[in-house]
């Protein structure tokens, strides 16, 4: 910003894919853009088009503004005073479903400053409803809100707090109940008075005080139906020139775009390298209630002036929920607009999260970047380490009926401080008792991890969002790991080297690359991960350690058995050659039909790991 014989020249700044500006005082108050520099008028055609022009549009100043497709020009409107309500952070123990932590947010190596959410499809959504402010007893329809959350990060304004934890936290909101954005500030844990013009926020104890503030102006954002939802889109942006804003877009006959900008209040441009990107209830707490069999895919874009990929990171800030549950693993994109993409649904399939592996059948492993290669030993390895959990398995060889083949008879993680451990027939060990959990009423650990049952399945969860799905059959279980971080430095039978699909590594840091010999397979790499005596933490019966002596194909199959196996498989509807190979053995094995469910839907591989 420089100024000349009075008038101030106004230097733009694109953030998080729209344009704000720094600007200065004249002696008559803020100088406009308008009165700096009048570009001509413009229009454009096609709303996509049109949306990326606005968003390169330059916001005039501190304000309140809209624009209407297909003119590219923000025009003032009047602002709004937000409501005075807490949209709380998360604390406590994370939910099974959306919110309060229990969330994907992509994470930056350096500083974001800018974040977008939308959703890149909505199917079976047709209601919601959800708690009308601070006092509301009665759900009300299409009640919910949109959030940008960030991280929590040093601020000068936490300066006058005597414990020394204290810490910024920032919200960018769209309620549907007040109809309109804005932007929350937060000092967590100020722990004293509040400063002037703060609010008191306490959760139960009175020494655990924390304040929050709103945006002097909020922008009117006419209540949107949750049928709406995919037309909706919300970007948030900061800076260290002292702009923060929030803009809402949404597409219609007649696109529209919505905006306020104002004053930095805890300088988040400097210390923002989170971001969530969540639909919940609208303020204090409260759920947004989908109806049954409602999807919503959500995308959370991150911009950080780079092409590279955001971490994903299995986390959450705020205190609000939905209904629904994460599903899958996070998609995570690079580019222009690198994001992280998720699947969220009222129906829970799969291990949701940042990336996934499996060990299942006979036994079969698909490792976190995809590969697809058996391990037939017997006995206990380490299937997945990082710093925060560390998953083992307990192999049985089928000998003498199939000695060349093996099950999992027992699966465990080791969570903190906390121990949890499955096996056959049905038995649950929580740092070393026997415990029960019946559906519906899971177990809750003092360190923030849990353990829930679902029917055959029991679900193990991390105090940081890492997870293990053990589903128990009559003879075998298979396993799902579910990490809270994409990259991870994890090791083990599930792990790849250098992340890279074909490569794996022994427990030395030896890197193999596939294809490998059988000799290697099960002679110094298989062997490397076999768990150290005095380090199992699993339940049932020790096995025998051994190694198959031959390679474990359908083609060793008798041809009638392997002919009905495979028919089994092929309805229900496994076609890739590896994936129908390694269904047909598990239904042999097993002799259960049930043995080709674990194929449903699962992905072709990234790549077959088939020993020399």
């Amino acid at each position: 910003m420089t100024a000349r014989r009075g008038v101030v020249v106004v230097v733009g700044l694109l953030v998080a894919g729209f344009a704000v500006v720094a600007f200065g005082r004249g002696p008559d108050g803020p100088v406009s853009a308008a009165r700096a520099q009048t570009p001509p008028p413009k229009t454009v055609r096609g709303h996509d088009a049109w949306r990326r022009a606005i968003q390169r549009l330059r916001v005039p100043e501190r304000g309140c503004f809209t624009a209407t497709y297909p003119a590219v020009e923000w025009t003032a409107v009047a602002c709004v005073t937000p409501p005075r309500l807490p949209y709380a952070p998360a604390r406590g123990h994370r939910p099974f479903t959306i919110g309060n932590a229990n969330d994907f947010s992509g994470q930056s190596s350096g500083t974001i400053n800018g974040a977008e959410g939308s959703f890149d499809s909505v199917s079976g959504v047709t209601s919601e409803t959800g708690l009308a402010g601070s006092s509301g007893t009665t759900p009300v329809a299409n009640t919910y809100s949109l959030q940008i959350n960030t991280n929590r990060f040093t601020t000068a304004a936490c300066t006058g707090s005597p414990s020394g934890g204290c810490q910024g936290w920032q919200q960018f909101v769209y309620s549907s109940n007040a109809a309109q954005i804005f932007i929350q500030y937060w000092l967590i844990q100020y722990n004293k008075t509040c400063p002037s013009g703060w609010n008191k926020f306490t959760y139960p104890g009175p020494t655990d005080i924390s304040c929050f503030r709103n945006s002097p102006m909020g922008a009117t954002v006419a209540k949107q139906p949750i049928t709406n939802l995919a037309n909706l889109r919300l970007t948030a942006s900061a800076n260290t020139a002292g702009n923060d804003a929030v803009a809402m877009f949404v597409n219609s006959t007649t696109p529209t775009a919505t905006v306020t900008n104002v004053g930095s209040t805890l300088s988040l441009g400097s210390g923002w390298t989170d971001a969530e990107f969540i639909i919940a209830g609208d303020c204090c707490s409260h759920e947004a209630t989908f109806n049954s069999g409602s999807t919503v895919v959500v995308r959370t874009t991150i911009h950080h002036g780079r092409k590279d990929a955001p971490t994903c990171v299995k986390e959450g800030f705020t205190g609000e929920t939905n209904n629904l549950n994460l599903v899958d693993t996070a998609v995570i994109g690079t580019g222009p607009s690198p994001a992280i993409v998720s699947r969220q649904s009222n129906t829970l399939t799969g291990t949701a999260g940042c990336q996934a592996a499996k060990g299942f059948g006979d036994t079969h492993l698909s490792t976190f970047k995809g590969l697809l290669y058996d391990n037939q030993a017997s006995g206990d390895f380490v299937l997945a380490r990082t710093p925060d959990i560390e998953v083992q398995a307990r192999q049985q060889s089928g000998a003498p009926t199939w000695p060349n083949a093996s099950v999992n008879k027992a699966v465990a993680a080791r969570l903190g401080s906390t121990r949890v451990a499955v096996c056959l027939p049905n038995r649950l060990v929580v740092n070393g008792q026997s415990r029960t959990v019946t559906p519906g009423n899971p177990l809750l650990l003092a360190n923030g991890a849990d353990v829930s049952r679902n029917g055959n399945s029991y679900l193990i969860r991390g105090p940081h969002g890492d997870s293990v799905v053990a589903q128990l059959f009559p003879t075998w279980i298979d396993v799902s790991v579910g990490l809270s971080r994409s990259p991870s430095p994890v090791r083990g039978l599930l792990a790849n080297a250098n992340n890279n699909v074909h490569q794996v590594q022994e427990r030395n840091g030896l890197v193999l690359t596939w294809p490998i010999s059988f000799a290697v397979l099960y002679g110094s790499y298989t062997d490397s991960w076999r768990v150290a005596p005095g380090k199992s933490i699993l339940c049932g019966h020790k096995v025998t350690a051994s190694n198959p002596t031959a390679p474990f194909h359908a083609e060793n199959l008798e041809p009638v058995v392997a002919e009905h196996a495979r028919a089994i498989c092929r309805k229900k509807r496994v076609t890739n050659k590896a994936l129908l190979d390694a269904c047909t053995i598990d239904v042999a094995v097993t002799g259960r039909a049930a043995a080709a469910n674990a194929y449903v839907g699962f992905p072709a591989p990234a790549a077959v790991g088939i020993p020399k």
